[in-house]
């Protein structure tokens, strides 16, 4: 559904991203993973259309993207932090979206059920906790029933509970045939979740493909050792 070639990005003279060559497939769930400083942020600003790569191509399905924001229609984006004015309620801030989206109707209201939202859409953003904040970030992200989701550190602040409820969805979009991308430090989500990998290390895939994959790769047997072992070249 997305595929990257050759993608370069540079900030004077520090490179960002070299030479990506990446494919996101349809109906997998895929983990972007690597330590601070690798391009992941980088990476996922340039999907988003927020950043222009020095070179390279990206297709997102047959259309290439040139500047034209027509695609974006079709993804879900989850950032780390909401970022709304902290004086609009929950429901101000759903109807701002869909304003911005052209789109009539109710799209978040079984959302809204479902992440037990039902009583704080009055509220202010600024009188809610990290928690709900990031179950308003979850219900932006998949109010249109998008193709593609790219979510940043989904889980964070989140309690067990809708945890759980969230990666059932992840996992129901995924069945729906739709391109999920994650980025996560947390491996129990890696394990549980994911069909592909993609680590960056300074700004370089040192790999791409299946979860199994890069145990083979790597010569090892946990993911926190492989992960090691890739970034340092070195079995640990």
């Amino acid at each position: 559904m997305i595929r990257i070639t050759d993608l370069n990005k540079s900030i004077g003279r520090l490179s960002i991203l070299s030479g990506m060559n990446i494919h996101f497939r349809k109906g997998r769930v895929t983990f972007i993973i690597g330590p601070n400083g690798s391009g992941k942020s980088t990476l996922i600003k340039i999907i988003l259309g927020l950043m222009k790569p020095d070179t390279g191509e990206i297709m997102v399905g047959d259309a290439i993207l040139n500047g034209d924001s027509e695609y974006r229609q079709k993804i879900g984006y989850m950032p780390q932090r909401i970022q709304f004015p902290e004086n609009l309620t929950v429901r101000e801030i759903f109807e701002l979206i869909k304003k911005l989206r052209n789109s009539d109707g109710e799209p978040e209201k079984n959302l809204i059920s479902d992440f037990s939202l039902d009583k704080e859409v009055n509220k202010r953003l600024s009188y809610l906790s990290g928690g709900t904040r990031q179950k308003v970030n979850a219900v932006i992200s998949m109010m249109f029933n998008p193709e593609i989701l790219i979510l940043d550190e989904p889980a964070t602040g989140l309690d067990p509970v809708n945890s759980r409820i969230f990666k059932n969805k992840i996992l129901a979009a995924k069945n729906e045939g739709k391109t999920v991308i994650i980025t996560s430090h947390l491996f129990n989500d890696i394990e549980e979740l994911a069909d592909d990998l993609v680590a960056l290390i300074e700004g370089k895939v040192a790999y791409q493909g299946s979860y199994e994959g890069i145990f083979t790769v790597s010569g090892s047997g946990d993911l926190e050792t492989a992960l090691a072992t890739l970034m340092t070249g070195v079995p640990v």
